[in-house]
């Protein structure tokens, strides 16, 4: 009777052992693959926007369950012409396949990386007598986050005044180098056809990807991020938020 001849021996314990790795292998491409479609992603940081509290090149952990809240760095796509066109270095599809499993972190260049500041229905004003930024009248101190130069001279909460209700489904965000960040003042002037003044400085809610909870790479800057502790006695703003933005906001509404 003929037949094949089974590999017996050290072949055979080895091709057993190859098929075990792989099966671990693929098992575990999928579960991250998984965690990052719905769980968590890493996102590398390409510039300088929310220095200090982020660095050029660091890598973050975004956390995706969570509803998003007042104080939170939070990562999103692009609303629309937020982003100048880029002509970056596209990954290999080994680095994009080892990214889209999440292996190696997003690089970042076609999202964004803020920090929220109003949430549906709040009223964000630059600002007070004292040159703060308040919510719901509520003056923020930002001193704890806020770029600081070497020379010790701290970013102002805003060189150009505004005030904004936020309307339903959005949220206004803003770099914490705020003399290097393009965000949602730079946006407040913005006219597009069928939509009112402005209405592009807010992010909508399902573009964040979620919020950064803590710097992983490089290990010098191991750290968690936290809620700065002015945000906590914020009142509520308006419920229902409104369907529209409420945009006043003066010619200089431009970065």
């Amino acid at each position: 009777m003929s037949g094949r001849t089974r590999p017996r021996g050290p072949l055979r314990w080895l091709l057993t052992f190859v098929k075990e790795i792989a099966v671990v292998v693929v098992g575990a491409l999928i579960v991250s693959a998984v965690v990052r479609a719905f769980v968590g992603q890493a996102f590398e940081i390409p510039s300088g926007s929310m220095e200090r509290t982020l660095g050029i090149g660091d890598r973050v952990v975004v956390e995706k369950l969570s509803d998003v809240k007042r104080g939170e760095v939070v990562v999103f796509a692009d609303p629309g012409g937020w982003l100048p066109p880029t002509t970056h270095h596209e990954r290999g599809p080994v680095g994009r396949a080892l990214e889209f499993v999440g292996l190696l972190p997003d690089t970042g260049t076609d999202h964004l990386t803020k920090r929220i500041i109003g949430l549906p229905g709040d009223q964000v004003v630059c600002c007070d007598s004292r040159g703060r930024i308040t919510v719901n009248e509520h003056p923020l101190n930002e001193d704890a986050y806020l770029y600081a130069a070497p020379d010790g001279r701290q970013d102002r909460p805003s060189d150009i005044r505004f005030s904004v209700v936020v309307p339903a489904g959005r949220v206004f965000v803003l770099g914490d180098h705020r003399s290097n960040s393009r965000d949602s003042r730079c946006h407040l002037d913005d006219r597009r056809p069928g939509q009112p003044r402005g209405d592009n400085a807010f992010v909508p809610i399902n573009l964040v990807v979620g919020r950064a909870v803590a710097i992983y790479w490089p290990l010098s800057h191991l750290d968690t991020l936290k809620i700065p502790s002015t945000f906590a006695d914020v009142p509520a703003g308006q419920t229902p938020a409104p369907s529209r933005a409420s945009v006043q906001a003066g010619p200089d509404a431009d970065c």
